[in-house]
């Protein structure tokens, strides 16, 4: 007959094997580098997701796109690559492809709101392919224009080739008189150096974590964008959690995006004034009247865009949504 107190160390070691069997690791793919104010959010959603499961799930982070290239997430997350990750404009999610990025002037105060009432809109496509919305980029606020030198109007852009992150954005650059080239992020810098580009689309985060001051100092400041680049799981597994994982998963996310929009903003206002001074370079805003007359233009153009992709019913709310936060 075992002891009390043997009987005491077995259950507690059996407890303890059971707890590691349990624990899982997610894998989360970014592009973004360590240097972005942005992976300090990430290393936030991973510590409320490990205390949020009581160390049941840890979130591994890999920047820097280590795991796969800009336009390979869904493909990623369907093999087993990453767990969680960015998606950019697949054509297998047709409709968060042309309104992710979406010609609008957005009022961001209330952008976490915003941004879920987005991610609720377009997770029946997402879960489609076998994905769903986990968390987002804060991707709205920094979204800009960066040349070699000044430009007479973003408008006209006389044969400049620029560099485009997906199909609006490219109908904007040849609407201008430019012409888009696609360039994912850490080949940005070697590109604009070697005269590829005469011009970026880019967000302020991603351009000084790249320190592309040293190539690309001026900016055109000119408001024309919705933003949301979702970090889509899984959706197996997703499942595969208890419930009462997948419930602080999706909450970790949450809190993440609210502990990270002020950081983000802050970090971000000062990161324009640095770039600029660092490039030597200039910063330029366009006048409220030039930014509605270009949205109006492009939003004319796109409109049949969206209601082919989305359908009519899910193109209109998601159209409300946008004007419901109109700046």
């Amino acid at each position: 007959m075992k002891s009390p107190t043997k009987l005491l160390a077995l259950s507690l070691s059996a407890a303890l094997l059971a707890t590691t069997a349990q624990a899982e690791t997610i894998r989360l793919s970014t592009y973004v580098n360590e240097t972005d104010i942005r992976y300090q959010g990430f290393v936030k959603f991973a510590e409320l997701v490990s205390e949020k499961t009581a160390g049941r799930i840890t979130v591994d982070i890999f920047p820097s796109s280590t795991l796969h290239g800009w336009s390979d997430g869904v493909d990623a997350l369907q093999g087993g690559v990453a767990d969680i990750s960015w998606i950019s404009a697949d054509t297998r999610l047709p409709c968060y492809r042309v309104t992710s990025l979406y010609p609008a002037a957005i009022d961001l105060t209330d952008q976490v709101g915003l941004d879920a009432a987005y991610a609720e809109l377009i997770a029946p496509e997402a879960a489609q392919v076998g994905l769903i919305p986990v968390i987002n980029s804060n991707y709205s606020y920094d979204q800009e224009w960066w040349f070699q030198g000044p430009v007479e109007a973003l408008n006209k852009l006389d044969g400049k080739l620029v560099r485009s992150i997906g199909p609006l954005v490219s109908m904007m650059i040849e609407s201008w008189g430019g012409q888009p080239v696609f360039i994912a992020p850490g080949e940005v810098f070697q590109s604009a150096e070697r005269g590829v580009v005469n011009g970026i689309n880019m967000g302020v985060a991603t351009y000084s974590s790249w320190q592309l001051w040293n190539v690309m100092p001026y900016m055109v400041n000119a408001n024309l964008f919705y933003g949301n680049i979702q970090y889509m799981m899984n959706l197996d597994r997703f499942n595969s959690l208890s419930e009462e994982d997948q419930t602080a998963l999706m909450e970790a996310g949450a809190e993440t995006e609210l502990w990270l929009q002020p950081r983000y903003e802050g970090w971000i206002d000062a990161q324009v004034g640095n770039a600029v001074m660092k490039g030597g370079g200039a910063a330029v805003s366009i006048s409220t009247d030039e930014r509605n007359a270009m949205i109006s233009d492009i939003v004319a153009k796109w409109t049949g865009e969206v209601d082919a992709a989305c359908g009519p019913e899910l193109a209109n709310q998601i159209r409300s949504l946008f004007a419901q936060h109109k700046l």
